[in-house]
């Protein structure tokens, strides 16, 4: 009988340059944490040996990026990389409109003031941070109606980001259609694991809003991913690009946030997309106020010509099979070693159940923050915390927000570590496991007024 061969992947690129990293002591790594009040986002990144905070402008870049930042073109007032980045936008997302923004939450800024009026609701498919209190200064609302599996870290249901429509109906019910100026979707969702919408739901939910005549507004930081994810899960699109599904979500949407310090691997830089004409004649004299003349946004000229070459990149196939297989052989990983984490494994990083990993601790003394705390003790690796603390307050009682989902985040950064670092990280996570009972809970000793994760500080009990 023939012998049969495994065929495994290889990233689609060889490495040029590399960047020194270094492997501190334990001892430094206690001075280092107190120091930073036990929230990693306070660290020093040259006290820290693996960086999984984020993938947000963590990406190495090409040496086509790199080429086409010596090609900027930093006139104040029409610039050739906006236009380059204009037709990558309409050519591969199909958006008619491009205001360009310094990174996604300048878009998600612009787009709130414009559509939302007070007592407003914005139903979509789980909250992300800075999105959700873009909406509340604008004085709206979010209402989530996102399907219940989202909650739920065991189910292996493959499209976790799909709306509800029972749910979204209900909202449409109880306010009415003239309270909702649009509806957001996330792909992928970051606040549930990195998990995918279906094209088939994303289709549903366009016939439901177009019924009431509501915008769909879509955050595309990992649309690539998402639509990764389509290709390799939902029927009928095996045979599908990558670039082709991409443009099969988009054109389901009225417009887009974008932060492209993800997907599309550039280091700083975002945009809002549009379709509506007037929309866009209002976003581009907001753009004028709050970032940039609406040729250059919040970017310069040379990181405009990046992020359109990075747009490309991004939807190349092999370069998305390889960056969620790294995901994967991490999650799979964890998942050997007995690692309680979010099942599926999503595309951008992989999330360690914090309640399930700590189970003798309450969700009051913030484990997910505190087991971050550890795994940064442990070995250096630096990763962040998707929970209470993220989940702020509600802002009418003033008492924490209390997720389903308390989540260890490892985000991966593309094209950055090996196979050999993702190995170190999955046996610090197994070396902490071994030792979980041991870990006590932290207290905030300094709460900012808004998205406390970022800079809050914490005391051991």
């Amino acid at each position: 009988m023939p012998h049969t061969i495994k065929q495994s992947w290889a990233e689609p690129y060889k490495i040029k340059m590399v960047e020194p990293v270094f492997i501190t002591t334990r001892e430094e790594r206690e001075q280092a944490l107190q120091q930073a009040g036990y929230n990693t986002f306070l660290l020093r990144s040259e006290d820290v040996y693996i960086d999984l905070l984020t993938d947000s402008g963590t990406s190495a870049m090409s040496d086509r990026q790199w080429a086409g930042l010596m090609l900027g073109d930093e006139a104040y007032a029409g610039s050739r990389n906006f236009y380059h980045l204009e037709e990558a936008v309409r050519k591969y997302y199909g958006y008619r409109y491009l205001v360009p923004t310094h990174q996604g939450r300048g878009a998600e800024h612009i787009i709130s003031q414009i559509l939302i009026k007070k007592g407003d609701v914005i139903p979509g498919n789980m909250y992300f941070t800075t999105t959700r209190l873009h909406q509340e200064l604008a004085g709206g609302k979010f209402v989530d109606v996102i399907i219940d599996e989202a909650h739920d870290p065991e189910s292996t249901y493959p499209f976790k980001g799909d709306v509800d429509l029972d749910k979204l109906q209900q909202v449409i019910d109880m306010y009415g259609a003239e309270r909702i100026p649009y509806v957001a979707i996330a792909t992928t969702v970051n606040m549930a694991g990195g998990q995918p919408i279906s094209l088939a739901n994303l289709r549903q939910v366009r016939e439901l809003t177009a019924r009431y005549g509501i915008k769909i507004i879509h955050d595309m930081t990992r649309v690539a991913e998402n639509a990764f994810m389509i290709q390799q899960k939902e029927e009928g699109y095996a045979a599908k690009s990558v670039a082709e599904i991409t443009r099969e979500i988009c054109d389901l949407t009225d417009g887009a946030t974008m932060s492209a310090k993800k997907d599309a691997m550039v280091n700083i830089g975002g945009f809002l997309a549009l379709n509506d004409a007037d929309l866009y004649d209002e976003a581009r004299n907001m753009v004028v106020i709050y970032e940039g003349l609406h040729t250059y946004g919040g970017m310069a000229g040379r990181d405009m010509e990046a992020l359109a070459i990075g747009i490309a990149e991004s939807l190349q196939d092999d370069h998305i099979r390889a960056r969620v297989g790294q995901v994967h052989y991490l999650g799979n990983k964890l998942h050997e070693y007995g690692v309680p984490i979010v099942k599926p494994v999503g595309t951008h990083g992989v999330f360690i159940d914090a309640r399930a990993f700590l189970p003798h601790l309450s969700q009051d003394v913030f484990p997910a923050q505190a087991l971050a705390a550890e795994l940064y003790l442990d070995s250096g690796v630096r990763t962040m915390e998707r929970g209470v603390v993220s989940a702020g307050r509600n802002r009418e009682t003033g008492e924490h927000n209390y997720p389903k989902l308390e989540l260890v985040r490892l985000t991966i950064p593309r094209r950055v570590y090996t196979q050999a670092h993702m190995d170190v990280v999955a046996e610090s996570v197994a070396s902490v496991l071994a030792e979980r009972d041991r870990i006590k809970g932290l207290k905030m000793v300094y709460e900012p007024k808004y998205l406390r994760f970022f800079q809050a500080r914490f005391e051991p009990l």
